[in-house]
């Protein structure tokens, strides 16, 4: 008889997949330390798989129950796999309860099966279109395997030539199971996924957290940025390993769909291919747009841009974080771009088309377009706002951003300060001692530019006292709120003695609506939607106070198919607008289409940058407007 050869077999392709796994362990260590919290970041990998990882797989609720039932069954029978038939355990308990694992496992392999057949062009083909039947006779193999264990046939049923035909089959599907967890294979996923949960490197998000805040780059090294694959953190390795291939990043990301020559799941495939080492001639999802696959090579110690990555693929990213929010694996494919773009900018002074100048001007005038200094308080003259300078205080500082210099956006200034003004909001500006939040030199890759305007402007607004920050500007609101913290803005102290609140002017603005400060007449302008910016939405979770303003108005929000976290991309983010990489459409025209299709006659935004992007798509189109500017048209007049 042959009953030894089962458990040997599974023995076996354990051992080779402890080794594998030991192999792909060495892979990602390979990259830069980064602590972590190892026991407690194991403790935590459950809840994170059950509650995080899978409120994002619950968007797509076929794939979620499909998921629950293959993986879940998968791992139980796993484990008890180990027990009856590789320990030999004879306990008909355990038998019928991976008899059941079995069963689930095979309900949901064959939902992956009927999902195989005619699969998404998002979905990446290959191995993958295998993983199904691989499922299926594992399942099946080990279900005949465990009935004589079960007591459902005699001991020995079969003989010999079924015992050697079921080994075969165990050879086909564990292998596979077990090869492709740590070898690299359709199933590798399961494997790193599970430790990228445990040592993530944004462990804030879990939980219901937000973290979407560039980590800062180290100034003063020998190099700065990520050059080559071993430059990234070991951690970001492990989760570009985690890729599932699913195409969700894809199917949502602006940039790919444009046209432009982006593709977030084959740029992480990309990192895989470069830690790795080897070519991209195996990979067989959707390339970037006019790439050809087959020509990228990559090494850990070789330079990305020069044979694996196309410098224009980074260029192309309006680091509008959908492909982040999309991903059921909770990978961080901005954070990996604008660390590629900081080696590019700083080391290589290789900033595209209109990039160099701007940070040029960034670094001479404290703006991007060079503008004097003293001119940021112009569009004020009229407006009788005092300065800090001169009162020291206020309840409100209202950080005016780079929209100062801009006509259109002026427009969107004298609106809020008309709406402060008729709130009695003790309001006040920096002035000409505003400098620029620093988004667009850091989100093009200049940290040493974005470091110094975040420390002058924390040293200039630590001189005076206020409770709240209040812009108009997404970008300088992210910044202020989520990236200063790490250059001395998290001492602050408020008048009241409380932290300082840095705010949105939708957020601030709906408070004083709720609160009777705002007396506003109905609007009966038409047929209105709203376009959510990437940097209020998906960057800081605001969705609600712009809707609830418009609510206020007596408006009913037209949704656009894509809205919420799910907004599409104005185009206008990530420095894309200066670097200018061609593609085969614009982005805002696409997000016009949007507007067009609901039958609004106006598209109310909270973004100077989305109302230039959105207003820069040729007429005729709806109106743009900004929330405030909507607001202040509908004032009731004391009487």
């Amino acid at each position: 008889m042959l009953d030894w050869l089962p458990p040997t077999l599974i023995g076996v392709l354990l051992v080779l997949a402890v080794i594998g796994a030991v192999r792909r362990i060495n892979l990602w260590r390979a990259g830069q330390a980064e602590k972590v919290h190892i026991v407690a970041g194991l403790f935590a990998m459950p809840k994170r798989y059950l509650h995080d990882l899978h409120h994002v797989v619950e968007r797509d609720k076929y794939m979620s129950r499909t998921h629950v039932a293959t993986g879940g069954g998968f791992v139980l029978a796993m484990v008890l796999v180990l027990f009856v038939h590789l320990f030999g355990v004879d306990s008909k308990v355990l038998a019928w309860a991976l008899l059941a694992a079995l069963v689930m496992m095979f309900s949901g392999a064959l939902f992956v099966y009927k999902r195989r057949l005619n699969p998404p062009s998002r979905l990446s083909k290959g191995p993958w279109m295998r993983l199904p039947k691989s499922l299926l006779t594992f399942s099946i193999t080990f279900f005949v395997l465990t009935l004589p264990a079960a007591g459902v046939l005699p001991a020995g049923f079969g003989g010999w030539l079924l015992t050697l035909a079921l080994s075969v089959l165990i050879l086909m599907s564990l292998g596979e199971m077990l090869f492709g967890m740590t070898w690299g294979g359709p199933m590798k996923h399961a494997f790193a996924g599970a430790l990228h949960l445990a040592f993530h490197r944004r462990p804030e998000r879990f939980g219901g957290g937000r973290s979407t805040g560039l980590k800062p780059a180290v100034l003063g090294g020998a190099s700065h940025g990520v050059a080559k694959p071993t430059d990234f953190k070991w951690n970001q390795l492990l989760g570009f390993d985690a890729c599932v291939q699913c195409g969700r990043c894809e199917a949502v990301c602006p940039a790919f769909a444009a046209g432009q020559p982006l593709n977030p799941k084959k740029l992480i495939q990309d990192m895989v291919v470069g830690f790795a080492g080897g070519t991209d001639v195996k990979y067989a999802g959707s390339p970037y747009p006019n790439i050809e696959v087959g020509n990228a090579k990559g090494s850990p110690d070789q330079i990305i841009t020069e044979g694996l990555v196309n410098p224009d693929t980074l260029w192309s990213c309006t680091t509008c974080r959908a492909c982040v929010e999309e991903c059921p694996m909770m990978i961080e494919h901005v954070d990996a771009i604008v660390d590629m773009r900081r080696f590019l900018t700083l080391e290589k002074g290789q900033t595209p088309n209109k990039g160099a100048q701007v940070l040029e001007n960034i670094i001479a005038t404290d703006n991007p377009n060079g503008y004097a200094p003293a001119g940021r308080v112009n569009w004020a003259a009229d407006q009788n706002l005092p300065v800090m300078r001169d009162v020291k205080q206020a309840d409100v500082l209202f950080w005016v951003s780079d929209g100062a210099f801009d006509m259109r956006s002026q427009r969107i200034l004298r609106a809020f300060v008309k709406l402060m003004k008729a709130a009695n909001v003790d309001v006040a500006i920096l002035g000409d001692e505003e400098l620029d939040s620093g988004d667009v030199a850091r989100r093009l890759g200049d940290d040493a530019t974005f470091q110094n305007l975040a420390k002058r402007n924390v040293a200039t607004l630590s001189k005076y006292r206020f409770n709240k920050i209040v812009t108009t500007d997404p970008h300088a609101f992210h910044c202020l709120r989520n990236e200063y913290g790490d250059f001395g803005s998290n001492e602050w102290t408020s008048l009241s003695g409380e932290p300082v609140e840095v705010l949105h002017h939708t957020t601030f603005l709906n408070r004083l609506v709720k609160e009777g400060r705002l007396q506003l007449d109905a609007f009966k302008g038409g047929k209105v939607t709203y376009h959510d910016p990437c940097y209020l939405g998906r960057y800081n979770g605001e969705y609600e106070a712009p809707r609830e303003l418009l609510a206020s108005l007596g408006i009913d929000v037209a949704e656009m198919e894509r809205s919420k976290f799910r907004s599409r991309c104005c185009g206008g983010g990530g420095g894309a607008p200066i670097t200018d990489i061609p593609g085969e459409r614009r982005i805002a025209d696409m997000r016009m289409e949007d507007v067009v299709s609901t039958g609004a006659d106006m598209v109310a935004v909270g973004c100077q940058q989305c109302t230039a992007m959105l207003e820069g798509v040729v007429e005729p189109r709806p109106v743009v407007k900004d929330i405030a500017e909507i607001l202040a048209g509908q004032i009731v007049e004391a009487e």
